[in-house]
Formats: structure tokens, C-alpha cells, sequence
């Protein structure tokens, strides 16, 4: 069995960190963007949780049997941080925010990493396609 290796799972700490302080913002210090603001910040929501389940696949060294396991970490992780919002003042949760942009933000970065790891494998093995 493989040692446990804290700096593996070190990116995605400090991306959930990142994504703590930002939902942990009153919707008072939030900028808004005027006609566009929904379209930032529901784009935020994907970018964010594409980078941390990424990261989290990293952490579970980018072994395809885990990789439902990162999405589900990180769907977890979006849920729990919806509740936090529930504490932020004027903040609300919004299973829609789980269910849609964090889940589609996950399944693109766990898709993107798959789609590098085939190129990588014919670049190296040419003949095996």
C-alpha cells in the first residue's frame, strides 16, 4: 500500500481555501458586472470546481477507477459550501449552483484531464491506438 503523500493533496486544499473565502464574501463586497454578472459568476462556479476536482484527481495520482471518486469529492465540497453560504450575510444556498454549475464545472475539468492523458498515452505509444 502507498504511503500517504499530504503535498498531492496540498493543490486541492488551497483550491477548496480559495473557494471558501470567496463564498465566505457579503454579497455587500461583491462587485457586480451589470447585465453580465450572472454569466461571471455561474462561469466562477465551473471554472472553480473544474480546477478543484483536477486537483483532487491529482491528489488520487489520476487513477481512472478514482476519478468518480474526485467528482464526488467535489460535489460534496460544493454542497457543504453552499450551506456556508447559508451563514454569509446576504448569501443563499442554491442546490441549482450544485446541481448544475459546480457538478458541469467538475465533469469538464475531470474530462479535460482525460482527454490529455489519451493524447499523452499515443504520443508515447504510437503503435498501441
Amino acid at each position: 500500500m502507498k504511503r500517504f503523500c499530504f503535498f498531492r493533496w496540498l493543490p486541492a486544499l488551497l483550491t477548496m481555501a480559495v473557494i471558501f473565502w470567496f463564498s465566505s464574501q457579503p454579497s455587500t463586497e461583491l462587485p457586480s458586472f451589470g447585465l453580465v454578472d450572472r454569466i461571471i459568476k455561474k462561469s466562477g462556479h465551473i471554472f472553480e470546481y473544474a480546477v478543484l476536482a483536477y486537483c483532487l484527481w491529482y491528489a488520487l495520482e489520476f487513477r481512472k477507477d478514482r476519478r468518480w471518486l474526485a467528482w464526488l469529492i467535489a460535489l460534496f465540497y460544493a454542497a457543504s459550501d453552499e450551506f456556508h453560504q447559508s451563514f454569509v450575510p446576504g448569501r443563499f444556498p442554491s442546490l441549482w449552483d450544485v446541481a448544475i454549475f459546480d457538478n458541469l464545472g467538475a465533469l469538464i475539468g475531470l474530462w479535460l484531464r482525460s482527454g490529455f492523458w489519451k493524447k499523452s498515452d499515443q504520443l508515447k505509444n504510437p503503435d498501441r491506438q
